[in-house]
């Protein structure tokens, strides 16, 4: 018997020797993609992602943000796959050798939703900008993210293609909110203040109380998203099979027909356009 407790000791430790050695199973396998709050705010990846998990075993952690964020994050090296929407940004962070590649996603566009008695009258304007100018005159409300996300990005360019500049002066009208696209719609309905959202978190947005969309169909709305791989050479630590697999699953037949079929009260919100030339 007191050989009893050494050899338990040895049955133990090959245990733990077996444990380490053996593969992960499909449950500890994941990628983080750092993405905006306009994925899942309009409840795209609860859609999409559970369609990928189930084709390939690979769970998705989405650390969702603004686009400003969620490139810094995978700038750290946080995250293995980014998925955003701000053109110009993305090309800056694939130039900088953060990633080698930028693919093509899907695309929506951006809406000005504003209260329907529409005090800064600008209601069916086609020009986004001159629809700015005008509110910025009338002095109506505007609540924006304030957030550098992708949204905000846009706004700001739109206001400077307006001429205005809210962030100088006194414009107690505009209200700079430093919050996601779901909490400034809801403060915007709560304000009776008009906003800029994408048309896909604004279909899934239920508390507009009197909001409605006043401005769309302007060119410069157009709302494109991309994908890369975070630079497995740059940081060791990238899931690089697994974050190439999502990326070939997204951008290839499987992920652009989930996207497609993705549907709120029979309007679809995004458009996919992984083989459109962009």
């Amino acid at each position: 018997m007191r050989y009893l407790p050494a050899l338990l000791g040895l049955v133990v430790g090959a245990a733990t020797l077996l444990a380490l050695a053996a593969p992960a199973s499909a449950a500890d396998k994941f990628i983080t993609v750092a993405s905006t709050t306009s994925t899942e705010n309009s409840g795209l990846f609860g859609y999409i992602l559970p369609k990928f998990k189930a084709a390939t075993g690979i769970d998705v952690h989405v650390v969702a943000l603004g686009t400003g964020a969620a490139i810094k994050v995978a700038e750290r090296g946080d995250a293995d796959v980014l998925l955003v929407h701000h053109r110009p940004s993305e090309d800056k962070f694939v130039a900088a050798g953060y990633s080698t590649r930028r693919y093509d996603v899907m695309y929506n566009d951006f809406v000005i939703v504003g209260p329907k008695n529409d005090p800064a009258h600008i209601g069916g304007m086609k020009d986004a900008a001159a629809a700015l100018a005008k509110l910025a005159r009338s002095g109506a409300a505007f609540a924006s993210r304030g957030d550098n996300s992708g949204t905000n990005k846009k706004e700001k360019e739109l206001w400077q293609a307006a001429h205005v500049d809210p962030s100088q002066g006194s414009h107690s009208w505009y209200k700079s909110l430093g919050s996601g696209m779901g909490a400034t719609l809801n403060t915007a309905a709560a304000m009776g203040a008009y906003t800029m959202s994408d048309r896909g978190t604004w279909l899934s947005f239920k508390n507009r109380r009197g909001l409605h969309i006043v401005v769309q169909g302007d060119k410069r709305l157009f709302n494109p998203y991309g994908v890369m791989l975070v630079n497995p050479a740059r940081f060791p630590s990238v899931k690089a099979n697994a974050g190439q697999e999502f990326i070939d699953w997204l951008v290839g037949s499987p992920g652009q027909k989930a996207i497609g079929e993705y549907k709120i009260h029979g309007k679809q919100l995004f458009h996919p356009d992984a083989n459109m030339k962009g």
